[in-house]
């Protein structure tokens, strides 16, 4: 039970310091066929700190759930950039 206790009293100070997600909805170029939203969420989750990425093909684009600690805006528009589908920040 000791043990237990100790776990969860070191643990938790970390949970408080994680930050909050931060959602980014992504206009994505090129895209054409049913495939291209596949390899571009492939790409967005490959970019370490994102957690969730919904595809819209219909509005060409992306919403990226990441933590701000771990990823940015800029670095989920290299990934799909590189990816071959060049991408900015939906104003």
């Amino acid at each position: 039970m000791r043990r237990i206790i100790t776990i969860l009293l070191t643990t938790l100070p970390l949970a408080a310091l994680a930050a909050t997600p931060k959602a980014v909805t992504l206009d994505v170029a090129k895209m054409t066929c049913e495939t291209c939203p596949i390899v571009v969420k492939k790409a967005l989750e490959k970019v370490p700190g994102v957690s969730e990425v919904k595809m819209d093909f219909a509005k060409k684009t992306a919403t990226v759930q990441f933590d701000p600690d771990r990823a940015s805006a800029a670095a989920l528009v290299k990934a799909t950039t590189d990816a071959g589908f060049p991408s900015t920040v939906h104003k």
